[in-house]
């Protein structure tokens, strides 16, 4: 018994172990394909921008107010920065669309907007197409109804009052669909979710994805400056669409109004990755072309005819180069040589005007303190010591004066020698980057830090002398006052007075007119 016992376990164990071989054979490799499978990352599809089919500031509009490719209508207005579909005042609708159908099956748009008005509520919204033909105006943001294709609507006010709004809502239709306006379309939306796009600090961004039929709607809430800070909206998987369209911007209002700006759409074609992107068109259509050539041929008779008119007013630049109208490397570094010059010139002069002014102080100070001291001449041997104060400061004022004319000296020399710099330049511009030059304009920059060194000397020497305890300025006279008191106190009952009469006079103006309500 114990041995049949022995020989079931010995067999179970076999079969466990077989079982167990057979498995961690099969599952391993099923491990690693899921595991190779979750960890190659899917390739972002290739995108190309389409410049026909977008529009961004500045010099978004042209002269004329049109814009590039786009057709606009309704209250829209374009400008140099943006296109406002419509502006801030009740019962408004405009839209912008492209010219040219788009061809190609996915693609990815990029749309910059701002809706801003004064009220808590707004209305009624924005919208963005892609359908079959263009719808103009309409109903629906401005647009047609009965649309086929989707539209993605940023609907600002509350239809059906279940405060779910302001929200973002994709809608899609064939043809046949009536927009449903009493539910702010929820009865028919896609996708939806709730943003709130009014009143921000920056603009809005919404970037529309269609790829492998599928929308993704992705959101920029509008609270940074950074254009790459989006998050999640909405997605609707399985969306056919046309495979042909315009893409178009609707806005309108209502009882109440916003300004609905669009400041950039720009529009990109996505391809598979490893799949070629489609080559570029050709060739522009041949009336297309013809208006260019036409164009181009127009503008070049009106500037030959401009170049005429201009020799024939300026007779002495004909026959001379363009080239020579224009400055050059070496006429710049002359220039700037001989402005630099001037400058230096100018601040000799003012050192100079203020070495004469302290020159004619010093002299002052002389001529006093040698009255001083013919005054002082006939006194005691007690004055005697205060002669001799007063003979020092003679003699350091007769120190101060023969600097002074030493620098003087060496003022006018430096301005001969910048003035003969300036002639030899002029004479000889080729010269200017020479060493001597360089040389010369480096003592004249040592020579100014040496008479700047000598006057700052001279000023922080000059208090100190005792001159300035002999000579004191007279203190001016009081002046008298322009008004007194009794003529104030007079001027301000007068003006009391008057007050009083101007009071009394507009309360019976007052009085009588409200007998005629």
């Amino acid at each position: 018994m114990a041995v049949s016992i022995a020989r079931r376990l010995a067999a179970a164990s076999a079969c466990v172990l077989t079982l167990t071989l057979s498995i961690s054979l099969m599952f391993p490799r099923c491990h690693a394909d899921a595991t190779a499978g979750s960890t190659a990352p899917e390739e972002p599809p290739h995108r190309r921008f389409e410049y026909k089919y977008s529009f961004k500031g500045p010099h978004l509009s042209q002269t004329d107010g049109s814009i590039p490719f786009w057709v606009h209508t309704g209250n829209a207005i374009p400008s140099a920065d943006q296109v406002r579909i419509t502006p801030s005042l009740r019962s408004q609708r405009g839209s912008v669309w492209t010219k040219n159908k788009v061809n190609f099956d996915h693609w990815e748009a990029e749309v910059t907007f701002r809706v801003s008005g004064r009220g808590r509520m707004g209305a009624d919204g924005l919208a963005v197409w892609f359908t079959a033909e263009q719808g103009l105006d309409g109903p629906v943001y401005g647009s047609a109804d009965h649309w086929n294709g989707v539209g993605i609507f940023f609907d600002s006010f509350d239809n059906d009052g279940k405060k779910n709004n302001p929200a973002i809502i994709v809608v899609g239709n064939n043809g046949n669909l009536v927009y449903d306006h009493q539910n702010d379309g929820t009865t028919q939306a896609l996708g939806t979710c709730l943003r709130d796009f009014r009143n921000k600090p920056y603009p809005v961004r919404a970037k529309l994805t269609y790829y492998k039929e599928t929308l993704t709607v992705m959101i920029n809430n509008g609270f940074t400056p950074d254009k790459e800070d989006y998050e999640f909206c909405t997605k609707v998987d399985n969306m056919v669409i046309p495979k042909e369209g315009f893409f178009g911007i609707s806005a309108a209002t209502g009882g109440l109004a916003d300004d609905h700006d669009v400041l950039s759409f720009l529009l990109f074609r996505l391809t598979d990755p490893g799949q070629q992107p489609p080559p570029p068109e050709a060739e522009i259509p041949k009336a297309e072309k013809d208006k260019y050539q036409e164009e181009f041929e127009n503008f070049q008779h009106e500037l030959d005819k401009k170049k005429e008119e201009f020799q024939k007013q300026h007779p002495d630049v004909q026959g001379e180069p363009i080239e020579d109208l224009y400055e050059t490397v070496n006429d710049r570094e002359i220039r700037q040589v001989f402005e630099g010059q001037n400058r230096i010139h100018m601040e000799i002069k003012q050192l100079h005007r203020q070495l004469a002014m302290i020159l004619d102080e010093q002299r002052r100070y002389v001529s006093v303190i040698t009255e001083e001291i013919g005054k002082k001449g006939t006194q005691a041997e007690s004055g005697q010591a205060a002669g001799q104060q007063l003979g020092s400061v003679i003699a350091a004022q007769q120190e101060v004066l023969r600097s002074l004319n030493e620098l003087k000296s060496s003022f006018y020399e430096s301005l001969k020698q910048m003035g003969s710099a300036q002639h030899q330049q002029q004479g000889n511009a080729v010269g200017m980057g020479t060493y001597e030059t360089m040389q010369h304009f480096n003592d004249i920059k040592e020579h100014l830090h040496l008479v700047k060194r000598d006057v700052e000397h001279l000023v922080q020497r000059a208090p100190s002398n005792p001159s300035e305890k002999v000579m004191k300025c007279p203190e001016p006279p009081p002046f008298p006052s322009c008004l007194s008191t009794v003529h104030f106190a007079v001027f301000v009952v007068i003006q009391s007075v008057l007050f009083c009469c101007y009071i009394m006079y507009k309360s019976q103006q007052e009085a009588a007119a409200k007998k005629f309500f």
